[in-house]
């Protein structure tokens, strides 16, 4: 069975998953943004459902 590092990166406006070898090499790169919502001057909101199922979707590409 080969063996890889999962790295997720959790961003203001998206999730990434890198998958890399036991090398450091990078096999497998996923990227998904999600929605930005601005009610007001200044103001910027997130949906917590959107970015906590975001990472888990790039994970199991």
């Amino acid at each position: 069975m080969t063996k890889f590092i999962l790295a997720i990166d959790q961003g203001t406006t998206s999730s990434r998953a890198l998958l890399f070898d036991l090398d450091g090499k990078p096999v497998a790169i996923k990227q998904k943004e999600f929605q930005q919502h601005f009610p007001a001057d200044g103001w910027v909101e997130h949906d917590a459902t959107e970015i906590w199922e975001t990472p888990c979707g790039v994970a199991e590409r």
